[in-house]
């Protein structure tokens, strides 16, 4: 088993029952892991890292899970975000704002920063997601609900089918 994260403690201290997913870490991909685990692609939610793109100086980063069959649109998150425009950052950004790799960045290794989390709406309908643990190569596969409540992540309808 994996050494204990700090997103397991955090879920620990929330009393939220989680399972330790583990799988190669070269995956960076919600696709690839939902093969390597064999669960369905859709119920694995990878972290995006979202800018306002407004000329907002310092702008705060917001977090955005998404299905892992599912791709942000970014017209329709920055209306439902209350901003003019936004815009993804860049692997480089994402990294250095968070402090963790890509395909290993974590809502619940975050919660220090304050950032808001958003959830995409297809996620209400399912009782267990996987999210990344803040490390590649281990997901949580924790309640909706539960997760919902504790990171006080808004869901909101921000997506479409990936092609």
């Amino acid at each position: 088993m994996a050494k204990k994260l700090n997103s397991m403690r955090f879920l620990e201290q929330h009393s939220v029952v989680y399972e330790l997913v583990e799988f190669d870490a070269a995956i960076h991909s919600a696709a690839g892991v939902a093969e390597a685990v064999g669960v369905p692609e859709d119920s694995v939610y990878k972290t995006l890292v979202v800018l306002p793109d407004d000329n907002t100086p310092r702008p705060k980063p917001m977090l955005v899970l998404l299905g892992g069959n599912r791709e942000l649109d970014l017209k329709a998150f920055a209306r439902e975000t209350g901003f003019k425009r936004v815009r993804m950052a860049t692997h480089q950004e994402a990294e250095s704002l968070t402090g963790l790799k890509v395909g290993g960045i974590s809502p619940l290794a975050l919660t220090s920063k304050n950032w808001p989390v958003y959830i995409d709406a297809p996620a209400l309908q399912y009782g267990h997601i996987l999210i990344s643990a803040g490390q590649r190569g281990l997901n949580l596969r924790v309640p909706v609900a539960e997760l919902i409540r504790i990171l006080d992540m808004q869901a909101v309808a921000c997506s479409r089918q990936a092609a």
